[in-house]
């Protein structure tokens, strides 16, 4: 029989594992200057699982992550570090650049942003609540709430640009359904259906 202290336990919230990751390869990526390629092959044989010494994230062990969601968040924040670095200039003070932030605060946002805006991306407020997540794991001082006030305001302008884009589909939808209903109430009245 198994002692208690022996048992491996899983990650409880796998996706959430996936995003501390994504931030702790990032990092490594920018402080090595590495592929992300590289990184994530790293990461997949020697940081995921559950060990029976019990490590943790401590002793940089990531238990049970989403590896789909790790690998896919990893590859495209290499990949969009410039373009976020942008939006961070933008929005910063401007005595505040994007290299002054720390390194690891600089991934999280990298990977952050990046999340809210892939393709069917969780909505913005749970990507945000995430990431404070994520940021309370690194941080204990004020960055949680840059990381909040940073993503609430970055998130808001996303939501923004992407409206016309939505409501422009929306339209196009319902305009194709109300043809769809308008071609069946037709064929129905004559007895084609």
């Amino acid at each position: 029989m198994a002692h208690s202290d022996d048992r491996l336990k899983p990650a409880l919230r796998p996706r959430t594992a996936a995003r501390v990751a994504a931030v702790q390869a990032l990092f490594q990526i920018e402080q090595g200057n590495d592929r992300a390629e590289n990184v994530i092959v790293q990461f997949v044989q020697h940081r995921f699982g559950t060990t029976l010494a019990g490590e943790s994230y401590d002793d940089g062990y990531i238990p049970d992550p989403d590896i789909t969601l790790f690998t896919r968040l990893t590859r495209n924040a290499a990949a969009n570090v410039d373009a976020v670095r942008e939006q961070l200039s933008e929005t910063l003070p401007s005595t505040w650049p994007v290299d002054r932030l720390d390194p690891v605060l600089r991934a999280l946002f990298t990977v952050a942003i990046t999340e809210m805006e892939e393709f069917n991306a969780p909505p913005v407020k749970v990507v945000i609540n995430e990431y404070l997540d994520v940021a309370h794991a690194f941080f204990s001082g004020d960055e949680p709430k840059l990381v909040n006030g940073l993503l609430d305001t970055l998130g808001k302008r996303l939501l923004a640009k992407n409206a016309p884009i939505v409501a422009e589909n929306s339209a196009a939808i319902t305009s194709t359904d109300a043809n769809d209903a308008s071609e069946n109430d037709a064929a129905h009245a004559s007895g084609q259906d």
